[in-house]
């Protein structure tokens, strides 16, 4: 084994040692680097294990007695989370028990009488019993879906003498002409795709199984048609949403399998904007191959308002229009806390403050949270003096602790992440607070991306781009039917029925799901 020649002077010793120690310091900054690494993706391993099997609520409950105890740690650089106590408004509590059944549901009533012998005194056969009263209670009872066929007869006439002139009474106007489907068959495809998830090929066995061969391309053909037949209805929610004040917009991914000069694996994306107002909302899906900020600019041209989006940069471009407000999400900023803390979370409890500043920087935003539950009833401009007198204060203690926690930690990290994000995101934050009207978040359209979501799931992709234009006109008409309280299936044979026989421009709006009369569909 060779040696390492001994230094022949006292000056080649040092240069040897001075080398073993440089040596020895870049080692130690890759262990250091390699540990920083290590430690960053056991964060990111917690909170994708967090993701998949732990709750899926950023609903912040556990470790509650800890909450404030551990903001103790940083006391001298950060002011206390807010404790401020929260008055919830009086509300009576509900009798524990069954619902009551619907209304416009059928009633059949079956008496259950006693005996004509029985209805005597048991004291004295000789007086016979009375009528004082009924016990009533009520079932439900389920008939498997009924197919009938329809045969639309039309006597001809022609007169015996002239021998011509034959005449046929006209039939009503149809939704999809020459075609055996009605606007019953078409609400049902429709409402167990776009409001069930079913998809085409699991409704076409089910048809096969009452002896109806309806293949899954004649379903889907039907669906474009509908998607065409309700674009004007469209074109109104979305004239509507862009005469309102306040929009909230989202997108999702939406593959379409055929797109012209793109590979099937492209990713498309489904907008969703929400607007309208609180009582009546409005809820518009469209489909485009592009997620850049032209879509969005094209999807509000003329909007003057509230636009309420998350942190994607790609709604800035709209967000700096002339009269468009941006305003952010509190829900993103508070989820990304929330990852962080799922990515800390482990069976030790933290050693040092800085694994604790997602679990402050959540407590606080949940201090706002806590104040907006108390004003779920509030009007417009109730919410907005509640807001400047007591959330505005809230707000000020966080940009405070924010301001001497950035820095504190490296960007890699998901607390550092959450830190950059609430300070970039932070001057559109705080805009809710100039105006009632707008929420503190955008899960209203959140909500309304994910039944989508859901249905993707199981249907996968649009096979083409008229597919999904299609899929998107009848998502937002039968979303806006679920949130103005309709039901999808009762909806959509009303609609198909009447919208073919529309001949004015006038007419669409009655047809509306936020513009039909109560008690329209218990006809």
């Amino acid at each position: 084994m060779a040696r390492t020649p001994m230094p022949s002077s006292i000056e080649a010793l040092r240069d040897l040692v001075a080398q073993q120690q440089s040596d020895l310091a870049r080692q130690q900054e890759t262990i250091d680097e390699l540990s920083r690494l290590l430690s960053f993706l056991r964060e990111w391993k917690r909170l994708a294990q967090s993701q998949r099997f732990g709750r899926k609520s950023e609903r912040f409950v556990d470790d509650q007695a800890l909450l404030f105890n551990e903001a103790e740690l940083e006391a001298a650089n950060a002011p206390e989370a807010h404790t401020e106590p929260v008055t919830v408004p009086a509300h009576e509590r509900r009798r524990a028990g069954r619902k009551p059944l619907p209304d416009h549901l059928p009633v059949e009533e079956i008496v259950h009488d006693l005996a004509d012998d029985q209805k005597v005194c048991p004291s004295d056969a000789s007086h016979a019993l009375v009528e004082i009263g009924r016990e009533t209670s009520e079932k439900l009872r389920f008939i498997p879906a009924e197919i009938v066929r329809e045969r639309h007869i039309r006597p001809k006439y022609a007169c015996p003498v002239c021998k011509h002139g034959v005449r046929t009474a006209p039939l009503p106007p149809q939704p999809i002409p020459k075609s055996m489907a009605t606007p019953s068959l078409l609400a049902q495809v429709a409402t167990a795709k776009y409001v069930d998830g079913l998809p085409l090929y699991r409704q076409e066995k089910i048809f096969a199984r009452h002896g109806i061969e309806l293949p899954r391309a004649t379903l889907g053909q039907w669906m474009v048609r509908m998607g065409d037949l309700v674009e004007p209805l469209v074109d109104r929610i979305r004239q509507e949403i862009r005469e309102g004040s306040l929009v909230q917009c989202d997108e999702t991914p939406f593959q379409v399998l055929k797109e012209p000069g793109r590979r099937a694996q492209s990713p498309s994306y489904l907008w969703v904007l929400r607007g309208g107002t609180r009582e009546h909302p409005l809820l518009l899906y469209e489909y485009d191959p592009s997620r850049s900020g032209e879509v969005p600019k094209r999807l509000l041209r003329g909007f003057r308002g509230f636009l309420q989006t998350d942190g994607y940069e790609g709604y800035g471009a709209i967000g700096r229009e002339p009269g468009v407000v941006h305003v952010g999400c509190w829900a993103h900023a508070r989820r990304k806390f929330d990852e962080a803390l799922r990515g800390q979370r482990s069976n030790k409890k933290p050693k040092n403050a800085k694994q604790s500043k997602a679990r402050q920087g959540l407590s606080q935003i949940q201090a706002l949270y806590a104040i907006e539950r108390s004003l779920k009833e509030a009007s417009p401009h109730e919410r907005l003096r509640v807001r400047e007198e007591r959330s505005r204060p809230v707000t000020e203690k966080l940009r405070t602790w924010l301001d001497g926690s950035l820095g504190t930690l490296p960007p890699q990290t998901l607390t550092g992440k959450a830190l950059a994000y609430l300070d970039h995101q932070w001057p559109k934050l705080v805009r809710v607070l100039n105006d009632g009207r707008i929420p503190l978040d955008t899960n209203g359209v959140e909500n309304a991306i994910r039944p989508f979501v859901v249905g993707r799931k199981a249907w996968l992709f649009a096979d083409t781009m008229a597919g999904a234009r299609a899929s998107a006109n009848l998502y937002s008409l039968v979303e806006t039917a679920k949130a103005n309280g309709l039901e999808p299936w009762r909806y959509l044979n009303l609609l198909f029925t009447h919208l073919p026989a529309v001949e004015r421009p006038e007419q669409l709006p009655t047809l509306l799901p936020n513009r039909l009369p109560t008690g329209t569909l218990d006809r």
